[in-house]
């Protein structure tokens, strides 16, 4: 099992599609290049959609287990790191029972960096946010909070919906976890509960959207820049990955100029970047 991460602008999604780069394929490639591969070896735990970066996935890959028997865990890293692209890093790995899916995962837990959203800076009531992150905390129809696939049941238990804090105390977005996700699902709550509390959105509105899922409304959907998967906690992972707090050090404000925020989300995107690098080097030096 694998707790690997990647730069979502540079990859077109996590799943394998034709002639585009994908994690997937990527991870393949690097397998293949060392005889590591066989059909149907490898499986991720989460798939993200084009421009979601991920702190932490996981993926269970079966190899000869003699590899596992003759190469330490720091050589795998560096044998998988060494034949990935820049922006797809490997940055730890444990032996698990062959039978485990890595899909089968307890909980996955996003960050959004709401401020990225455009009309943050014009001014959020901290109380009405939290009031909203309150008010999806359970089991609820999410058909207004997803693009919802066909077959799929729109039914999530969401375990936890917060504030997420910078390092200096400035709210900045939201974390939130559950089993599994909806299609669009975090973006989609990230772009209402910012509604919200921006009073874009009346409150009475957004609460009967997700009370009375029948009535289709459409409250807005986030960019995909503000996106990070966090962490997953899998009951075969022994804590990987987990109990880490994001380093939001040196997150810069956005500014309150309308002309100006365009400038910044580019700036900004670079620290959501330098966010993972860091935790991956940090990661990197404990395997």
């Amino acid at each position: 099992m694998v707790a690997f991460g990647y730069h979502g602008d540079l990859f077109h999604g996590s799943q394998i599609q034709p002639n585009v780069p994908t994690v997937q394929k990527a991870i393949e490639l690097a397998l293949r290049k060392v005889s590591w591969w066989s059909d149907g070896c490898l499986e991720m735990s989460s798939r993200t959609d084009a421009g979601v970066s991920v702190r932490m996935n996981l993926a269970c890959i079966d190899v000869p287990l003699k590899v596992w028997e003759e190469v330490d865990k720091k050589t795998i890293l560096r044998v998988l790191n060494n034949r990935f692209p820049g922006g797809l890093c490997a940055w730890d790995v444990i032996k698990v029972e062959s039978n485990v899916r890595s899909r089968a995962a307890i909980s996955r837990t996003y960050l959004f960096r709401t401020e990225l959203i455009e009309e943050w800076p014009s001014g959020i009531d901290e109380n009405l946010f939290n009031e909203a992150c309150e008010l999806i905390i359970g089991t609820h129809d999410f058909t207004n909070f997803c693009k919802l696939e066909e077959g799929k049941n729109p039914i999530r238990t969401i375990s936890n919906c917060e504030p997420w804090y910078s390092s200096d105390g400035r709210l900045i977005g939201l974390l939130i976890t559950s089993e599994a996700f909806l299609w669009n699902q975090v973006r989609r709550l990230a772009a209402a509960i910012t509604g919200v509390s921006s009073g874009r959105i009346p409150f009475d509105i957004f609460k009967s959207a997700l009370n009375e899922p029948e009535v289709l409304v459409d409250l807005g959907r986030a960019q995909s820049n503000g996106l990070i998967l966090w962490a997953i906690e899998h009951k075969s992972s022994q804590g990987m990955g987990l109990n880490c707090n994001p380093d939001t050090t040196g997150f810069s404000i956005p500014p309150e100029k309308r002309y100006r925020f365009k400038r910044w989300l580019f700036m900004a995107k670079l620290e959501m970047g330098l966010l993972i690098e860091r935790d991956w080097e940090h990661s990197l030096n404990l395997a």
